[in-house]
């Protein structure tokens, strides 16, 4: 049996094809919008797909997707599964050697960009001794006539054949995340099409009964029915995003995007749509939505949402709490996951401040020894793991491969980046990223632990915290605070008496920043490296 995303979409489009699959809304204001069936997102892709294959484009060759939110994003991606090229997301924030470093590590082939990076593409493009061909999604921009040979997006959907008519393909067939993380230059996490399926499309049902064979999929949507409409709030350019859009698109249901996250907007769009379960990005999201809600949009219809899931930053205890106030009948879900792993399970009721960051995990994750590899004792730190369907490696990075996936018996293994504990019942703690962890006098903090505490203070609106360093202790905690609207300063001393009722005494911040504004990834990641660079300046 073969389980390949392409071949999985085209059941569901022959199941259900005028069932509506994408809804497209541009910037907000402009009320231009896009709807598509399943037949038409089918027929959209296929043309891109064969445009692409007779440009020279083979399979196996990677195609970069250096674009906002939109239409043409899911349907690259899609055209890509069809003609067995592989997908690669380009952080749109990246400047130009940035980008030539990303353009080079994933070898593309072929970049479809937006116009409003013509100047970065016209840069980095020229440096990339791979890269051969360029499509441009928009009209060309007042003062720039864009990269030479750039095919306009709209030709190329023109001249490719509507038709599938595809060679066969594999569950072997490769889909690449690249993510940048707090740390280091970015990495492409390389996905089999199957493994991604079972790990972070739905095939595994967390939630239900497991994916038994692909022609399950489609008889399933036939007779399931179209009540769920997904709004992944975040980039597509993160792979949360572009995951949940698949996930709905497996499953039959219908997608909502924004061109850009606007929490205004966003709620004019969730009663507009009967959105039923959005996706973002921790309180950096969350936050904007509530001021928006306690103000412009007060009154607004949410009635139609059944969840609001986070991954990538944790939505804190006290932001969760102010937010079901206003939408009591949502269910918040802090899930966690990763590039590497894909979905691994979801927060408990009872995580917090208090008693931190507790995951009820699926059974293919444990929390083992970083050098052993054997499982920890309840109460014993140590690395997040996990087993089965996980990813073949890094791309073009053998040496970091190797410290991250391991084999174990017959199973493959990633071991990733944060250090937690597990109970006698299995419920893991999750302490934070090893690579942020504070070394204070010799006492480990987590500054996600110590964030969590900070924003559950009146008039903390945001928070990170970064080590910086100590003559007396080696490093010392330090907070970098955004305050909230109306709130004039906030001392030391404050802050700490806050702390002291929720953290040990060592965890307590030393020193306290505040900045006009958190600085995070379009997706709500924190920047680390910032946070420590400011604290340290003070």
């Amino acid at each position: 049996m073969e389980y390949n995303l392409a071949d999985l979409f085209e059941s569901v489009v022959d199941a259900v094809p005028e069932r509506e699959a994408l809804v497209y809304l541009d910037h907000p204001g402009t009320g231009a919008e896009r709807r598509l069936s399943y037949a038409r997102l089918d027929t959209a892709a296929n043309r891109i797909a064969h445009h692409l294959l007779d440009a020279g484009i083979r399979p196996g060759e990677h195609l970069g997707l250096h674009l906002y939110n939109g239409v043409e994003y899911l349907q690259t991606v899609l055209a890509c599964l069809k003609a067995r090229i592989v997908p690669v997301n380009v952080n749109y924030r990246y400047v130009e050697e940035e980008l030539v470093y990303l353009y080079r590590d994933a070898d593309l082939a072929a970049l479809v960009f937006d116009a409003e990076f013509d100047e970065r593409v016209t840069a980095a493009a020229p440096q990339a001794p791979k890269l051969r061909h360029l499509v441009r999604v928009g009209g060309p921009a007042a003062d720039s006539p864009g990269p030479r040979g750039a095919v306009p997006f709209t030709d190329a959907e023109a001249a490719g054949s509507p038709g599938r008519g595809f060679a066969p393909r594999s569950a072997d067939d490769l889909f690449i995340i690249y993510t940048g993380g707090t740390t280091g230059m970015p990495k492409g996490v390389m996905w089999r099409q199957e493994d991604l399926f079972f790990s972070g499309l739905g095939g595994g049902a967390p939630t239900g009964e497991p994916v038994k064979t692909p022609q399950e999929l489609a008889e399933r949507v036939a007779a399931g029915g179209d009540g769920i409409t997904f709004f992944p709030a975040p980039p597509l350019m993160h792979g949360t995003s572009t995951l949940t859009a698949f996930i709905g698109f497996n499953f039959g249901q219908r997608v909502v995007i924004h061109r850009k996250f606007a929490p205004e907007e966003v709620l004019r769009t969730i009663e507009k749509e009967k959105v039923t379960s959005v996706s973002l990005v921790g309180d950096a999201m969350l936050r904007p939505l509530i001021d928006a809600l306690k103000g412009p949009l007060k009154g607004v219809d949410c009635s139609s949402m059944f969840s609001v899931s986070s991954s990538g930053a944790i939505m804190s205890e006290s932001v969760r709490a102010e937010f079901q106030s206003l939408v009591p009948t949502v269910l918040l879900l802090n899930n966690f996951g990763s590039s590497e792993s894909g979905f691994n399970g979801t927060a408990t009721a009872d995580s917090g401040p208090e008693r931190g960051f507790r995951v009820q995990v699926n059974s293919r994750t444990a929390v083992v020894d970083p050098v052993t590899y054997e499982p920890v004792e309840p109460g014993e730190p140590g690395r997040m793991a996990q087993r089965g369907h996980v990813p073949l490696g890094y791309y073009n990075d053998p040496a970091k491969t190797a410290e991250t996936f391991f084999r174990k018996g017959q199973e493959r293994w990633v071991l990733l980046g944060d250090m937690a504990t597990v109970d006698e019942e299995g419920v893991v703690t999750v302490l934070g990223r090893g690579s942020q962890c504070i070394n204070t006098g010799g006492e480990k903090v987590y500054p996600e632990e110590v964030e969590q505490a900070l924003k559950s203070h009146p008039d903390v609106y945001d928070a990170l915290v970064a080590g910086v360093p100590d003559a007396r202790w080696g490093n010392r905690v330090a907070a970098v605070l955004q305050l909230r609207s109306g709130a004039v300063e906030l001392s030391l001393d404050a802050v700490q008496d806050h702390c002291r009722t929720r953290l040990a005494g060592y965890k307590i911040p030393r020193s306290v920043v505040l900045a006009d504004r958190i600085r995070r990834s379009p997706s709500g990641k924190a920047d680390y490296r910032w946070a420590k660079a400011v604290a340290a300046r003070d």
